[in-house]
């Protein structure tokens, strides 16, 4: 059995203010899974200190939101569907966002996309980190869409994922990293580039 004084930074590390976010277009069909789960996600049982919110509203309005939270999140869960190459549809990767900052031009272009209300992941991440809104633990679930198509449904690949992406979130947002098959780690260099975070 654990001591008292053992078992008092295992009780810190689980109980990290943690935020669980979605981001992505609706009516996208599985590329929008994100929102179209979100109402799910609000069901799970988690303890007090994780939230659950949309962060569709664009990467500026998502940090204010953040920069306002006192205090603030710890551990941040996004959960996004981005098509990737080699990938098939429902293949899901966890991405721990490692930091660093593009260079000027890429920020720039970061700011500007999301001014004109882009919703993308990685304007998310960049914008993020040059305003230092993240803390210890970033995570990205990512599910592969496939090709983007119209419409409010999913495939059923993508239906037969969700218990396993539920499950990861549930993990992750309560620091049970031991229950995943692996964490990719994520630096700012990976995300633009052509196959991106691939």
């Amino acid at each position: 059995m654990l001591s008292q004084e053992k078992l008092q930074p295992v009780l810190v590390e689980l109980s990290k203010k943690t935020l669980i976010g979605t981001v992505g277009y609706h009516v996208l069909g599985n590329h929008s899974m994100p929102p179209m789960l979100f109402p799910e996600l609000q069901k799970m049982t988690l303890p007090d200190f994780v939230s659950v919110d949309e962060l569709n509203w664009g990467p500026v309005a998502v940090i204010q939101m953040l920069e306002a939270e006192k205090p603030p999140f710890d551990r941040v869960i996004i959960l996004c569907a981005i098509e990737r190459p080699e990938r098939q549809i429902g293949d899901l990767t966890v991405y721990k966002w490692e930091g660093g900052l593009p260079d000027e031009e890429q920020i720039q272009a970061c700011v500007g996309d999301a001014a004109t209300g882009v919703i993308s992941v990685e304007n998310l991440l960049v914008i993020g980190e040059y305003f230092k809104v993240w803390r210890d633990d970033v995570y990205l679930v990512d599910v592969e869409p496939g090709p983007e198509i119209a419409g409010e449904q999913l495939t059923p690949d993508m239906e037969d994922k969700i218990p396993e992406i539920i499950s990861v979130i549930r993990s992750l947002a309560v620091g049970n990293l031991a229950n995943l098959a692996s964490i990719t780690p994520l630096h700012s260099d990976h995300l633009f580039q052509e196959n991106k975070i691939a």
